[in-house]
């Protein structure tokens, strides 16, 4: 019997529309070599991880979108919750699985799994919760995705983004922790609301430990292109360093007192992390205060350690660390910094 010209878009699943439905164009050239098809994959579909992934196909970031979980159900469930948005989203590809050979040919991989900060919590605290985590979730990631950026969310920020280096072999370049990018957003409110300015418009930095020991750069911050506390100095405006240490304190006790709140952080570090992977992905050479390897830079020689320095992020990852000038007190307090993750490597077995 001849088969209608229907029965021959019949497959396992019935009826292929996508071919019935459109009439292919005749003699048309085969897809561009130079498209670039652009892959997120997400590890961790907590809280922060959701936030993120969400944030992502808001801002039409990524062609395909690659979730990995432990926990299958909600994995799925979160999957489809987000594939049901499609009419509403840019055309994006959503994939979940619990296997992370979904993650292949990923360019970002973005890693947000591990223990949840309890409240009063440090996040140093959390090491070794999370050091056995990461010793199952990097290798297969560095496996399916080889060529990829590594992107560590999950706390403590800066000791999981040295184990994440050491697991994946990868160069330095692409191994990068989201760091102080979030703190140094809620400093620039903190300033903007003092000055009852548009944070847009406050250029400060937030550097070293993601966490109590972090450092802000008072030296270099400008509203306007005008550096503030030459500025104040210049119109004999007195000012206390104890003010200034009070708004360095609100910015580390932000996430706690949103965690004490509402139980945990995710809107904020989710637009702070898509912020992060706009830059990188479209090769915007942006700077952002990152968790970056710091030995060699600011005088810190005393082992490898990754905290936050203000670096120049592009598509092959980190570019450059910002040669920004510090005060003396500010090397110092940088060079604490690093000493204070440094005591916490030495108790890792990697």
């Amino acid at each position: 019997m001849q088969k209608s010209e229907s029965s021959s878009y019949l497959g396992p699943g019935g009826l292929d529309i996508s071919k019935a439905f459109f009439k292919p164009i005749q003699n048309a050239a085969p897809p561009s070599t130079t498209k670039r098809h652009t892959k997120v994959s997400v590890i961790g579909t907590g809280n922060v991880g959701m936030a993120i992934a969400q944030t992502i196909l808001t801002q039409d970031l990524a062609d395909e979108l690659a979730l990995v979980d432990a926990k299958a159900d909600k994995l799925r469930g979160e999957m489809l919750d987000l594939q049901h948005a499609a009419a509403f989203l840019p055309r994006t590809k959503i994939n979940a699985s619990i296997d992370y050979s979904i993650t292949s040919g990923s360019d970002l991989c973005i890693v947000t799994a591990g223990a949840r900060q309890i409240a009063g919590e440090s996040r140093l605290n959390l090491i070794q919760r999370n050091l056995t985590l990461f010793k199952a979730i990097i290798p297969p990631l560095a496996k399916y995705s080889p060529d990829c950026i590594l992107m560590i969310v999950s706390n403590p920020v800066d000791v999981l983004t040295y184990v994440a280096w050491k697991l994946s072999g990868f160069p330095v370049n692409r191994v990068i922790g989201s760091g102080t990018n979030l703190d140094s957003s809620r400093f620039r409110f903190l300033l903007a609301d003092h000055l009852d300015v548009n944070a847009q418009d406050v250029q400060a930095y937030i550097i070293g430990e993601h966490g109590d020991s972090s450092v802000a750069l008072w030296s270099s911050i400008s509203v306007g292109g005008v550096p503030v506390l030459s500025f104040l100095d210049r119109q004999q405006i007195a000012y206390e360093k104890e003010t200034l240490e009070k708004i360095r304190k609100e910015v580390v006790q932000g996430a706690y007192e949103v965690i004490s709140l509402k139980g945990y952080t995710s809107w904020a570090i989710g637009y702070s992390v898509a912020n992060l992977a706009r830059t990188i992905l479209r090769d915007q050479r942006r700077i952002h205060p990152v968790s970056v390897l710091a030995k060699g830079f600011y005088g810190i020689d005393g082992g490898d350690v990754f905290l936050s320095l203000p670096a120049q992020l592009g598509r092959n990852g980190v570019l450059g660390v910002t040669n920004v000038e510090l005060t003396d007190w500010e090397a110092q307090q940088l060079k604490n910094s690093a000493m204070a993750i440094l005591e916490v490597q030495k108790q890792l077995d990697i």
